[in-house]
């Protein structure tokens, strides 16, 4: 069994696409895969469909219900805030050993490859003094970091390398995914990365979709 946590250098950067793309992958080569989004903000019942939740379930061929929504998101909240934030406008905490502990099981029990999906950045606040870069410190499994090609990215994803690697983490590979509108080019958002990233796998992901099926192969093998 294979566990990664896949990152993100913030929010709405392109974590639940890499993830669902990775699913799907893996179902096609016809290799064993599931997925959770322990921890998810924003979310709407009535849009369950479209929530990060639903979107993994939907690659994984499961129903998005609300019994397998809980199965794979126990902790749900109804502001798009950071997790801490959105758990505090509704009176509730997050309880780090749980989610911890929750993680565990299911890597012990998940035959195939497991996908963790995080939520935000390294840095997003859990509750009141841990973030997700302490949850994966405390998992200890490889990562994947998904960042953007807007300005701006490269101080970003290189403070984020910079921060799994004081954490001992296992980077598997980085992934860019082309932001809509981005003043900087994707192609030289990725040469000036890997001239910084040291021997950290880079891959691409363009906007229009060309070659994805290939470039979820490729990052696949990273794993």
């Amino acid at each position: 069994m294979t566990a990664i946590f896949i990152t993100a250098t913030g929010t709405d950067i392109g974590k639940t696409f890499v993830t669902a793309g990775l699913i799907r992958h893996f179902r096609a080569a016809g290799a064993r895969v599931h997925a959770l989004k322990p921890v998810a903000t924003g979310f709407d019942p009535a849009s369950a469909f479209s929530s990060d939740p639903g979107e993994l379930l939907a690659a994984l061929g499961r129903p998005v219900n609300t019994r397998e929504i809980e199965s794979i998101s126990p902790w749900r909240f109804t502001a798009p805030l950071s997790p801490d934030m959105a758990a505090q406008k509704e009176s509730r905490a997050i309880d780090f050993d749980k989610l911890v502990e929750f993680c565990r099981q299911q890597i012990e029990r998940s035959a195939g490859t497991l996908l963790i999906e995080g939520i935000g950045g390294v840095m997003v606040p859990l509750d009141s003094n841990r973030t997700v870069l302490d949850w994966m410190a405390a998992l200890k499994i490889p990562v994947l970091l998904v960042t953007g090609s807007y300005l701006g990215t490269l101080s970003h994803t290189l403070t984020a390398l910079d921060v799994l690697r004081r954490r001992d983490l296992a980077l598997k590979a980085l992934v860019v995914n082309a932001t809509p509108g981005a003043t900087v080019s994707l192609s030289d958002t990725v040469a000036t990365l890997r001239r910084f990233a040291g021997a950290v796998p880079i891959a691409a992901l363009p906007r229009n979709g060309a070659g994805h099926e290939l470039l979820f192969s490729e990052i696949a093998r990273l794993l």
